[in-house]
């Protein structure tokens, strides 16, 4: 649900000049700027005026921000509380140019949107209410400031406008593809989390948002787990963000992937393989080594590396037997020991962002942690990757031959069409097949000096290619 700020303090005074500068721009002779934006479900065309740009407010509710908000607890809620104070709007600026997954740091897009609006101004239109709230263009006006600009060009919503207008329209405008300067990965996931909560269906979000509903349902396991991982990285003076995972999308999707694919084949080891990745995503390892943290990768690879304050991590249990005051064990040894180790790291990952808040002897036991797990992980990566090369030359001709099948049985469907319609080409897929023969023969070949005790499959092969030769 979109959160309701109320109004700011130049409220009536801003509807007063925007009712003055509409009514000017629509009694003028020449051409009016025109811009048409998504009004509860259907089209409409708002005029555009210029508006001071010390009288408009930046908009607390974006989603351009909502994962940035949290990088300073104490601002964020004052932001809350009172999102007009002046203390409240210099920390949205702040967010507006500072970098997704790091606001400590400038964003370069920032300072690129601020050199292209120095060199050609304001090409488009930015967006507010009545009362003076940035729509859309919260980012420009914060650029333009920096410029020295003293208006900005911004069309106007109906006067009926509520919060939910604002979030719902601000919405439709940065998914057309246009947008010049896209939600960060972590606020476009809380995007669709609030669509979804709210009650609108996966398949409408997924639309707005340009994805397949499958894509969308992703995005909302990630983020799931990107919650979870937060919760678990509490220390108590510490925790993480969830903008501290901004940088990890790829390897969180691909974590989705090999999970839902080994649900599918082993329920009881998924979970396994979800810790053992990671644990590496996590310890920022690039997306190449996750792939080898599979469902065996602590046991055979990284336990014998780990020291021994990691390799006992402190098990959690996941409740009490009601009646009986004894813990209950929900996961399987194996999982609860990757958790055990998944948390450790996460909350040395926490209490090492949080410079400056927590006592110098935690942060360097915290960085010891980080360490010994990093060049433990890194030890254990040889040997996994060595095994995953053998394994994949090993794999490799079924492989390709799996893959030969899928075109032998396309092959099939087309030929259905092509005699539906008459116009098979007979001569060139007579050549065609011959070129397969002729390819079947040196594949039998090779199977009869490879394979010492041949299977049902490669034995009918090799019976075939003996017919045919006799």
């Amino acid at each position: 649900m979109s959160m309701d700020f109320g109004r700011p303090p130049r409220a009536t005074e801003n509807r007063e000049l925007v009712e003055q500068r509409l009514k000017e721009a629509g009694s003028g002779d020449g051409l009016q700027e025109t811009l048409i934006v998504e009004w509860r479900a259907n089209p409409i065309v708002v005029q555009v005026i210029d508006m001071p740009i010390d009288q408009v407010y930046f908009n607390p509710s974006t989603h351009r921000i909502r994962a940035q908000r949290s990088y300073e607890p104490a601002r964020d809620r004052l932001l809350s509380e009172d999102a007009w104070s002046p203390e409240s709007q210099d920390y949205l600026r702040h967010l507006l140019q500072a970098l997704p997954s790091n606001p400590a740091k400038r964003d370069g897009d920032f300072d690129e949107l601020k050199e292209s609006l120095k060199e050609y101004r304001q090409n488009e239109p930015g967006l507010i209410t009545r009362d003076g709230i940035l729509v859309n263009g919260n980012t420009r006006v914060a650029a333009l400031r920096e410029l020295g600009a003293r208006s900005v060009r911004v069309g106007v919503l109906p006067e009926t406008c509520t919060w939910a207008d604002i979030n719902a329209v601000e919405l439709s405008l940065q998914l057309r593809h246009d947008t010049r300067r896209p939600y960060s990965y972590i606020n476009r996931l809380l995007t669709i989390d609030e669509q979804v909560t709210s009650g609108r269906p996966i398949g409408d979000v997924a639309r707005d948002f340009r994805i397949r509903p499958a894509t969308a349902e992703q995005d909302l396991w990630v983020l799931s787990c990107l919650r979870d991982l937060v919760s678990r990285s509490e220390t108590g003076v510490a925790q993480l963000k969830l903008m501290d995972f901004e940088d990890a999308q790829e390897k969180l999707r691909e974590l989705h992937r090999a999970f839902a694919k080994a649900v599918k084949q082993n329920p009881g080891q998924a979970d396994l393989l979800k810790e053992n990745k990671l644990a590496l995503i996590v310890l920022e390892f690039s997306k190449t080594d996750v792939r080898l943290a599979d469902v065996d990768f602590r046991t055979r690879y990284l336990q014998r590396f780990l020291p021994d304050g990691l390799k006992e991590a402190p098990v959690k249990a996941a409740g009490v037997i009601p009646g009986l005051g004894r813990p209950a064990w929900g996961d399987s040894p194996q999982v609860a020991a990757a958790k055990a180790l998944t948390d450790v790291l996460l909350q040395a990952k926490a209490v090492g962002r949080a410079t400056g808040t927590v006592p110098d002897a935690k942060l360097q036991e915290a960085a010891e942690v980080w360490q010994q797990a990093r060049e433990a992980v890194e030890e254990a990566l040889v040997p996994a990757g060595k095994d995953a090369r053998v394994r994949k030359r090993k794999q490799a001709a079924p492989d390709r031959l799996y893959d030969a099948v899928q075109d032998i049985e396309q092959c099939v469907t087309d030929m259905s069409l092509a005699r539906a319609s008459r116009n098979l080409d007979e001569e060139i897929l007579d050549e065609a097949v011959l070129a397969l023969k002729a390819s079947l023969s040196k594949l039998a070949r090779e199977a009869g000096r490879s394979i010492g005790e041949p299977g049902d499959g490669v034995a009918w092969l090799l019976e075939a290619m003996l017919q045919e030769e006799a």
